[in-house]
């Protein structure tokens, strides 16, 4: 009478969520039997602790109790959870041994235990060999296939079911969005006889996650117009998307919605607004909700920590990963992982060296993925040689650290060196994929190497990755810049979805090669799809205009990137004004235009505006700009250089002689010129070297 009495007050505090006094009471039991065990292994289970389920169920069997059916339906999905493989089949074998693998609940749990453990096949095995299978047997099947990206064979069981249940829609949904076929997965959605939250929040995350963010929240307003409500992973799923888009109006909207409809403030939810509010530059708040939190994952202290990193502060970054180690939140692989990509972005390369030493301390080196961020942080930091170092140390190297390395010399001018890693990754036997292809290809593309160019393109062909879309932008990108345009076109008009790197990339190809007209006919063309424009696409219209010097068509752009594409001018957008209007002539313009930016002028611009000085003979002006650029960046060579040529096209040689002067007590050398000629096979490099041309041979076949 007494077990059964606690038995019901241990499942009273479970549905209430009170663990802890559920644990106290089973504790407290002198004589528990098989539900009281069952009970308390479901409940560590579902409150998201399987390593203490999995404990508690082989304490069980050292009492002498047996487990039975329910006992392994809780237990199975536990070793599941932590993909504890060899746990799941000690576990199995106990099953046989009771010879209960005929019961449809247990085979259908282990099946699942396999899937999400990465044995499919085994999976496979069991479903084929159970006697009767029910709808969960199969929707467990069809979502480990799609789960592993298995698709096809996913539909084929999907088509075969005698009877299908909302599940089974859901199940297809997330498996075709996570293989990227986003179209089919809406395709299934809006055939889908009913739907349900997880419908929709399938919908709403595969289009987060597969960049179609603007998709994302339309869905997410038509839930809530068919009445369904959202609940706390609906809002975990969208928040993602305005963070990305940095849309602080609809995120703002989406949090007083969670408000008005007083949902539970969970973890996922919190950390989702700490993110949104981050991206969005609103840290105040960010950090406001964040101090507000009465629980915090390591998740919500990475959000919290890369937020600050992207937006600058980098010191405030550090300081904070130092309070999540206060705190007893423990680093790992995965803090890693998100931290460095942001100081990578900014540059901070002090603050992650000194995550370096963390990840050193804590032993996590050894780990692959982390190492490859670190290789990925130094390289786009500017220190090649210690990324170069310590992908030489990695103790093993996969295609992601052949991409980090290669990509780390394309972004730091060392193309050459790029090609050859290329090589000795091709040597090592590590297959290209996608984002190897899309780097070496922009190699070629800087090294106007169109011969090298067309031979990764055939490797493309036989890989059949064409398809991807960054590759076919690559490759669009590179036969440009080689000035192939009527290939980079003929590529274009064959990507079945372009986005909007692909379509700058035309556009930017046609203003480089100088066929202004097409390039801002291709512009227009942009505009009449869902392709939105972003920042770079018109620095490559303005860039257009600019070398044809449309003045008005220029103006007009800048002012419709501003409204109604609401796009923050940058200093690329401002050197491509300032060009526009210095080469016409309108240098009294040109300066009242600078001195009105909205940002603080930089040295580009005002070298920008004294190499139009030097074009239209506007000595007073050249000399001015070339005092503030002494002042601005007194290293830079260039500024000596055009002042000098300035002198020297009016015959003033004593000013001439006067900046040649002030160069070599400055210590300032001019830096050589350096060509690439392609032919052969082989890529030849020019270098200019006091006045002398020196020709370097280096073979760079692929």
């Amino acid at each position: 009478m007494r077990t059964s009495f606690h038995n019901k007050l241990i499942h009273v505090y479970v549905k209430c969520g009170s663990l802890v006094d559920a644990r106290k009471v089973f504790d407290y039991m002198k004589d528990q039997d098989i539900v009281s065990w069952n009970t308390i292994i479901a409940a560590y289970r579902r409150h998201g602790s399987p390593q203490e389920a999995v404990t508690l169920f082989h304490r069980m069997q050292q009492t002498g109790l047996q487990p039975d059916q329910f006992t392994f339906a809780s237990v199975l999905p536990a070793c599941a959870k932590m993909g504890d493989l060899e746990q799941g089949m000690d576990i199995h074998k106990s099953i046989k041994d009771r010879g209960i693998l005929s019961d449809v609940v247990v085979a259908t749990v282990l099946l699942d235990m396999y899937a999400k453990c990465g044995r499919i096949d085994k999976a496979r095995e069991l479903f084929d060999k159970m006697p009767q299978r029910n709808v969960i047997s199969w929707n467990a099947m069809i979502a480990g296939y799609a789960n592993c990206g298995s698709i096809e064979k996913a539909r084929e069981l999907f088509e075969r079911m005698p009877q299908r249940d909302v599940v089974s829609w859901n199940a297809m949904i997330a498996g075709y969005a996570k293989c990227g076929s986003i179209d089919v997965a809406r395709e299934v959605f809006d055939r889908m006889p009913q739907k349900n939250v997880i419908s929709w929040n399938a919908m709403i995350s595969g289009y987060t996650q597969n960049e179609f963010l603007e998709k994302a929240i339309e869905i997410f307003k038509q839930m809530q117009l068919t009445g369904v409500k959202p609940d706390s992973t609906t809002f975990a799923s969208v928040l993602p998307a305005c963070a990305k888009l940095g849309d602080l109006e609809q995120g703002m909207d989406i949090h007083q919605s969670i408000k008005d409809k007083e949902i539970l403030l969970d973890i996922a939810v919190a950390t989702a607004l700490i993110d949104m509010y981050a991206k969005c530059g609103k840290l105040n708040k960010a950090r406001e909700l964040f101090d507000r939190m009465p629980q915090r994952d390591v998740i919500s202290w990475i959000a919290m920590i890369v937020g600050y990193a992207q937006n600058g502060f980098v010191e405030k970054a550090l300081e904070t990963y130092k309070q999540m180690q206060w705190a007893g939140v423990k680093p790992n692989s995965a803090t890693f992982v998100s931290i460095l990509p942001a100081f990578a972005k900014v540059g901070a390369l002090e603050q992650g060296m000194d995550i370096h030493q963390s990840i050193i301390e804590g032993g996590f080196l050894s780990d692959i993925i982390v190492g490859n961020t670190l290789v990925d942080m130094y390289a786009k930091c500017g220190s090649i040689d210690k990324a170069r170092e310590l992908f030489d140390r990695l103790p093993r190297r996969d295609v992601i650290s052949w991409n980090a390395m290669i990509a780390g010399y394309v972004q730091n001018g060392f193309i050459e060196k790029a090609l050859e890693t290329f090589k000795q990754m091709q040597l090592a036997g590590v297959k290209p994929n996608s984002t190897t292809f899309a780097s070496i290809l922009t190699a070629c593309a800087k090294m106007g190497a169109l011969e090298q160019g067309m031979g990764i393109h055939h490797s493309i062909e036989d890989r059949e990755v064409l398809s991807d879309i960054v590759v076919a932008t690559a490759l669009v990108d590179m036969y440009a810049k080689c000035g192939s345009i009527d290939k980079a076109r003929e590529l274009f008009d064959n990507i079945p979805q372009g986005n909007v790197v692909s379509w700058t990339a035309m556009i930017g190809g046609y203003a480089q090669n100088g066929f202004v007209e097409k390039a801002l006919e291709t512009f227009k063309q942009m505009q009449f799809t869902d392709v939105k424009p972003n920042s770079p696409t018109f620095t490559c219209v303005l860039c257009a205009c600019s070398h044809a010097g449309l003045v008005d068509e220029g103006c007009k752009y800048f002012d419709h990137m501003i409204n109604p594409y609401c796009i923050t001018p940058t200093i690329d957008h401002y050197v491509c004004m300032i060009d526009l209007l210095s080469r016409a002539g309108y240098l009294e313009d040109t300066l009242n235009f600078i001195i009105k930016m909205s940002v603080k002028p930089v040295a580009d611009v005002w070298m920008c505006f004294l190499g139009a000085c030097r074009s239209h003979m506007n000595i007073g002006l050249g000399v001015f700009t070339a005092a503030l650029l002494f002042d601005l960046d007194p290293k830079n060579e260039a500024t000596y250089v055009l002042l000098s040529n300035i002198y020297a096209e009016v015959g003033r040689w004593g000013e001439v002689q006067m900046v040649r002067r002030l160069m070599k007590d400055r210590g300032i050398k001019k830096i050589p010129g350096c060509s690439w000629i392609e032919g052969q096979k082989m890529v030849h490099a020019f270098c200019e070297e006091t006045d002398q041309i020196h020709r370097h041979r280096r073979s760079t076949q692929s």
